[in-house]
């Protein structure tokens, strides 16, 4: 750090902490005393003032943490106050860029990652969209180390990544693989790419990082607004999300709802004796030892952001409904690029738990099995971008509405598309619309995953 005089003992973590707790309430135009905000007309990083005007250490990209006496490293980051009032990061942490020509050679406790962040000072500020970067305020500082129980499931996410690259598919990498710790795309655009050992493919370049899950949920701890209801289904147990769910389903596979609620001893049947619409959450939520039908309470879900999806097989073996995801506006995706898409960061970032149940010879509904499942890459960026491409174009070009009879048919991708992804309606009924650019309403629509390819993974 030079001769520069410090305001703290640079070999003490309290030390450090005490001094941070003094950016609290100052805005970044009050912190910047190099002016990086003004010469760069407000495009300067939040993190380097902090470092640099703050901290009074040199901007550098070094491969030991920030404050490398303690092992400390340091990261400003944003939250946002939601239209419901909850409070939500605003991204993920985005943390050391990966070498994949030296990281799979190292193990866990050895890795760039875990040399660099394992102590990490979060500096979070509140982000608002009508203030420019000066104006943005530090709310709160604290030091994040990872627990026991969260330790388990990074060191797992670590070991995913890892075995990609040492599988030669370093190019293939999601951030939907795995749970906590992910792999972010890093650099300017898609050419951003770096070499591989095992492969002769470029691959795109990536950072570790922490999910925004995963930050939001460390965030509703840290300020105190956690729902109350959330619950932890690892704590005490020293496993991973996968072991646990095996772990807690394995012993009711091949048997009936009946079955499972008579082992449960619950009844979730409805007065009249027909099961509500929500009976498979409710079979899910007892089976994993929870009170409440809300599987968004489970810490462990928010963190890895993993959606729930009921997949059922007929008796003939096949499925009968596609599977949709949420609306999208005409009037917005348009503005949109395929590598920044809402759709593309959806099945990037997320995780699904697919519940499959299965009709036996005899008509009755067993529950097969559980997994979970995210989309792989290179079905990510052909088969559903091709979708969304040719969804955009036709919306761009003007989307061309027929009718027949009482119904109303369009030229947008429907289920013969690819045999992956199409769109169809998402909507309470016809008059629920959004938009066209040219001012037409046409009925709210989704993406879908087909049926058959539902059912290929499930299978496989």
């Amino acid at each position: 750090m030079g001769d520069i005089k410090l305001n703290y003992n640079e070999n003490s973590i309290d030390s450090i902490m005490e001094y941070a707790q003094g950016l609290i309430g100052k805005t970044f135009g009050e912190i910047d005393t190099n002016e990086r905000l003004g010469a760069n007309k407000g495009k300067g990083n939040l993190g380097q003032i902090v470092e640099e005007s703050y901290f009074g250490y040199d901007i550098n990209s070094r491969a030991e943490a920030d404050f490398s006496k303690v092992g400390v490293e340091l990261k400003v980051t944003p939250f946002k106050i939601n239209k419901n009032k909850t409070i939500s990061a605003k991204e993920r942490l985005v943390l050391n860029i990966i070498n994949y020509m030296e990281e799979y050679d190292k193990s866990f406790y050895e890795s760039s990652f875990w040399q660099k962040n394992n102590k990490i000072l979060l500096v979070f500020y509140q982000w608002k969209k009508e203030l420019e970067k000066k104006d943005y305020t530090v709310k709160d500082i604290m030091l994040h180390e990872f627990s026991e129980e969260d330790l388990i499931v990074i060191k797992e996410d670590w070991k995913i990544i890892i075995n990609k690259i040492k599988q030669g598919k370093a190019h293939e990498i999601s951030e939907g693989d795995t749970n906590y710790l992910a792999a972010c795309p890093k650099g300017a655009n898609k050419s951003s790419v770096r070499q591989q050992p095992f492969s002769d493919k470029l691959a795109m370049q990536r950072a570790y990082s922490l999910k925004s899950s995963y930050m939001t949920s460390l965030l509703r701890k840290r300020l105190g607004v956690e729902d109350k209801e959330v619950v932890s289904i690892l704590k005490g147990t020293k496993m991973t999300i996968e072991q646990l769910l095996e772990s807690k389903f394995k012993k009711f596979y091949g048997k009936s709802i009946d079955d499972i609620c008579k082992e449960l001893d619950i009844n979730i049947y409805t007065e009249s004796g027909k099961l509500p619409k929500n009976y498979v959450q409710m079979l899910v939520s007892r089976i994993l030892g929870l009170t409440t039908n809300d599987l968004n309470k489970i810490e462990e879900f928010s963190k890895a952001n993993i959606k729930f999806k009921t997949v059922r097989i007929e008796k003939n073996g096949k499925i009968k409904q596609h599977m949709s995801f949420p609306s999208f506006k005409y009037k917005e995706i348009i503005k949109e690029d395929w590598y920044n898409s809402s759709l593309r960061n959806l099945f990037e970032e997320q995780k699904y738990l697919f519940v499959v149940f299965k009709y036996d010879e005899n008509n009755t509904l067993r529950l097969e099995k559980i997994m979970l499942w995210n989309m792989p890459i290179n079905v990510l960026d052909t088969y559903v971008k091709d979708t969304w491409e040719e969804t955009v174009r036709v919306i761009k070009e003007g989307v061309k509405i027929e009718i027949k009879g009482k119904k109303k048919y369009d030229n947008l991708p429907g289920p013969k598309f690819n045999g992956i992804c199409h769109t169809r309606p998402h909507a309470a009924n016809s008059e629920d619309t959004y938009e066209l650019p040219d001012s037409r309403k046409l009925v709210k629509k989704c993406f879908w995953l087909d049926k058959d390819y539902i059912l290929n993974i499930v299978n496989n």
